[in-house]
């Protein structure tokens, strides 16, 4: 039977979705991309801002044209959307069979057997239960590279963010369990290992008593086909020196830390429930910079939280020019039910939030092109990712470029090069966020 299988929201649902793809695939299931093929249709959903509630909901709501139709023999919902808003999903949309939650992904091939064979049922586990790990996994980002999901989770309760309602508490994956799952990547052809989690840096801390992704390093540095170690979600509070000196020392880990901050406003930070201030976080990015040199910091900002005013917005735009972060997203507050910041006074209008946005990235605009500009002359080296074959150009990615959120390199080169093969470049030159080279001879 062909299931089109449809992942929604961050690479953590993704790596869940392509554990979910590998249990259906040993159960004997086939897949498709075209939904005109489809026998049946599983939805991995994202609830994390309305932008993505929204689309969630139109995909399920598309799919269950296909159910309606009779196209479809089953349609099932996942995932945090799923998780959290079960019975309206099922009230609302009736095409809709089945439903498992964020903690019963293991369970989805059984899901689909019960729903085919007529008796369909939802699969809702508390959110306490050690995360679903070490599963076959059929990789969807082509293979060179891939994300280690390392803990599931978040302790943190930033006033903002629903993810502790639809995910849990903070729980790490054991070391054992992610060596093996790292080991069986490489050996299939992964170069590029990603880490992530909700928060990378806390990993370890309630399995062990400790924070040892410094030493989860160190192992995966070991595995001999990994040529990067890329690390995402590193809440500031929890970067150590040791850390920092760990990604000083070894060579296959990238020299690229994704630091979320949210706001430049000390007052705004407080309102957020963040446990650093501008100072704190001033300072330890003077320090990674002492440290390592070459150290590419991405970060996330926040624009119209409740109460920001226009000194807030401000104070954050002077932090953001004086920081010169080599990459930065903004997004503008989501008001989410359930969470603390949803009921504060002085919520922002929505013109003001998109204002601020936009005058943020203008900004940031100016300091990601100069940055860019200033790279010409230098030596990297890149990971192919696939060819331009009408231009004769190659797009690949330096170690400052995470996949799918950062810029390219452009090669310009005769030779035939594989997608997740590492060459050494020459920088010639850079359009707007993009690098452009040629092999160094």
């Amino acid at each position: 039977m062909n299931v089109l299988f449809v992942s929604l929201g961050c690479d953590k649902n993704l790596v869940d979705s392509e554990m979910m793809i590998g249990m259906l695939a040993e159960k004997g299931y086939s897949f498709t991309d075209d939904e005109t093929q489809a026998e049946a249709v599983v939805v991995n959903t994202c609830c994390f801002i309305n932008d993505a509630k929204e689309e969630s909901i139109n995909t399920i709501l598309e799919m269950a044209e296909l159910k309606k139709s009779g196209q479809i023999k089953a349609l099932i919902v996942a995932g945090c959307l799923a998780q959290r808003y079960q019975e309206e999903i099922q009230e609302e949309i009736e095409e809709v069979d089945a439903i498992i939650g964020t903690s019963a992904i293991d369970v989805v091939a059984q899901t689909l057997d019960e729903v085919l064979a007529g008796k369909g049922s939802n699969h809702i586990e508390t959110l306490d239960k050690a995360p679903v790990s070490g599963k076959k996994r059929i990789l969807t980002t082509g293979g060179h590279y891939a994300y280690l999901k390392i803990a599931e989770g978040c302790n943190k309760h930033c006033t903002y963010c629903i993810i502790p309602k639809v995910r849990g508490n903070y729980r790490s994956v054991p070391m054992e369990t992610l060596l093996a799952e790292a080991k069986t990547l490489a050996e299939g052809g992964v170069r590029e290992l990603i880490l992530v989690a909700q928060e990378t840096t806390l990993y370890g801390m309630d399995l062990y008593g400790e924070k040892i992704l410094p030493k989860l390093l160190e192992k995966l540095s070991e595995i001999e086909e990994l040529q990067w170690i890329r690390i995402l979600y590193c809440y500031p509070e929890e970067i150590t020196d040791e850390l920092i000196e760990t990604i000083k020392r070894l060579p296959k880990v990238c020299h690229y830390l994704d630091i979320p901050i949210q706001s430049g406003s000390d007052k705004v930070l407080k309102r957020m429930g963040r446990r650093t201030d501008t100072q704190q976080i001033g300072d330890l990015i003077v320090k990674l910079r002492k440290e390592i040199p070459d150290i590419c910091i991405r970060t996330t900002f926040i624009t119209g939280f409740p109460g920001e005013t226009d000194e807030d917005h401000e104070e954050t735009m002077v932090f953001v020019n004086e920081m010169e972060f080599d990459r930065l997203g903004v997004f503008t507050y989501s008001q989410e039910e359930d969470t603390p910041a949803a009921g504060m006074d002085d919520q922002v209008d929505d013109e003001i939030k998109a204002t601020r946005q936009e005058e943020m990235m203008e900004l940031q605009q100016e300091i990601a092109f100069e940055a860019a500009d200033a790279m010409k002359g230098k030596i990297l080296t890149v990971m192919v990712e696939g060819k331009i074959a009408e231009d004769d150009v190659y797009v690949t990615r330096t170690y400052k470029d995470a996949p799918g959120v950062d810029g390219y390199l452009f090669l310009q080169t005769g030779r035939s090069l594989m997608s997740g093969d590492f060459v050494k470049v020459k920088v010639t030159g850079s359009h707007e966020y993009d690098l452009i080279g040629e092999p160094v001879k």
